[in-house]
């Protein structure tokens, strides 16, 4: 870690742990230069960091002070209790028909799924991909079917390597995005009429692939900050025929959860003792706000037991469509199904996408991203409070790009969703999130997209809708 991060670690820690409060005043550039023993840049670069994360704030002439914190006027949500045992699926028509009223781009994108694609570093790829279109060898459509190109493989094991777990590229399946590798997942450990465990709530994509392959799922209770419960999980599974569980541990959607790294080894133990496979939805597990990143649970896979799905789709390159599964003794199986299903990713942009990795940058691209979303999770939080009744609740992530909200309840946020595109703001509502169409006074918001000015206006709007149904 760069040494201005050390020392913003260091202050935001102070700062989380109490021992610089509300309104106090940092130490200045140069005072921080003596006791710290860097340059002034060095401590610049660390106040300009905690400032963009919403932590502190400069003042003319006074130098910089800790900001209020954001979100502890608002209690957060308390844990899920869905209702009943297993569900026969039948949500997919419902999603679709929300999800296709928010596909304007002249709608405030809070109800997105995705980061605004202007984050991330496209004219640089295309000029990878333009190379790798030039040089394309025609045997590589060959050579790189499943399990895909070599060397993106490869820098994809390096990766690995770097969080602590030893995956060898043999391993890795390269997958038209990360749904088509949650889809190959699920087929490859269960068969129609099989039961698996999701959190409640969840992705709903994870519910439509499962509606679609004949699944039954049992929903595990799941906290907004701390995710799924592990008592009720291991309930789940004494009492049910669990056939794999499908999770978000890192910065889940809709929650923004995130599983503690002690709370995943517990988690591990109690799937190997089942013999129960996890396929672990990851692909927002780059996007961490602080400096340490969670721990990889493919660190930790002792059995094999773990499939490992992600992609490039939210940290490096929408549309793109590369994902990966890191499929532990699924791994063969997993490289048929592809072959089966969709023969095979599109080779240049695997090079490209390689090539990128190869080269560098990725790094630096991920902490400019990182700080970006943290500025703007502190500036949608500080417009809720703000805009919101007093009794809204919130969980604030540690990471992605997704907030999670309980309304006052006697707000329908199927309702609200209608209102506020008439006002041509997009708003994901609960129900969408729940196998049962629960959640009904809950709505998820996106913080992915850079305008601050239309967020925070889009969030007043919000707010006088959620008081005219109060």
């Amino acid at each position: 870690m760069s040494r201005y991060r050390e020392l913003a670690a260091h202050t935001e820690k102070l700062i989380a742990d109490g021992l610089l409060r509300p309104g106090e005043r940092l130490p200045s550039v140069r005072s921080a230069c003596r006791s710290h023993g860097v340059s002034p840049i060095t401590v610049t670069q660390a106040y300009y960091l905690l400032e963009s994360r919403g932590l502190i704030e400069a003042r003319p002439k006074s130098g910089y002070f800790v900001r209020a914190r954001l979100g502890q006027r608002l209690a957060e949500p308390a844990m899920s209790h869905p209702v009943g045992g297993s569900t026969q699926l039948q949500v997919s028509d419902f999603i679709f028909q929300i999800l296709d009223s928010v596909r304007d781009p002249a709608v405030v994108p809070l109800g997105s799924s995705f980061p605004d694609p202007r984050l991330f570093p496209l004219d640089k790829l295309g000029r990878h991909l333009a190379n790798a279109a030039r040089r394309f060898d025609p045997l590589a459509s060959l050579s790189d079917l499943p399990p895909g190109n070599e060397e993106l493989r490869r820098q994809l094991a390096l990766r690995y390597l770097a969080l602590g777990a030893d995956v060898s590229p043999q391993e890795i399946v390269i997958t038209s995005g990360a749904m088509e590798g949650l889809n190959l997942c699920l087929q490859a450990v269960t068969r129609p009429g099989d039961l698996i465990a999701v959190e409640s709530p969840t992705f709903y994509a994870g519910l439509q692939a499962s509606e679609r392959l004949g699944l039954k799922v049992i929903e595990i209770p799941s906290h907004p900050r701390a995710g799924v419960s592990l008592p009720a999980l291991a309930e789940a599974l004494r009492r049910h025929p669990v056939k794999a569980c499908l999770f978000m541990l890192n910065f889940a959607n809709p929650t923004g959860s995130r599983v503690a790294d002690e709370h995943k080894l517990e988690l591990l133990e109690l799937l190997g003792c089942h013999e129960v496979p996890l396929i672990e939805d990851d692909v927002y597990g780059e996007l961490h706000f602080g400096p340490q990143a969670p721990l990889c649970s493919k660190a930790a896979d002792r059995r094999g037991l773990v499939m490992h799905v992600c992609s490039f789709a939210k940290s490096l390159a929408p549309g793109y469509r590369i994902g990966w599964v890191a499929a532990g003794r699924h791994a063969r199986s997993i490289q048929r199904q592809k072959l089966s299903l969709s023969l095979a990713t599109t080779v240049p942009v695997q090079i490209a996408i390689a090539d990128y990795l190869r080269q560098g940058g990725y790094e630096n691209h991920l902490r400019r991203l990182r700080n970006t979303l943290a500025a703007r999770e502190a500036a949608l939080v500080e417009a809720i409070e703000q805009h919101f009744p007093s009794a809204t609740r919130l969980a604030r992530p540690q990471g992605g790009y997704f907030l999670w909200l309980e309304l006052p309840p006697q707000v329908d946020t199927l309702r609200l969703h209608q209102q506020a595109l008439a006002q041509g703001i997009s708003i994901a509502p609960g129900p969408i999130f729940s196998a049962k169409r629960e959640f009904g006074h809950y709505l998820r918001l996106n913080f992915g997209h850079p305008d601050t000015a239309a967020m925070t206006a889009a969030t007043a709007v919000l707010g006088q809708l959620i008081e005219q149904q109060l």
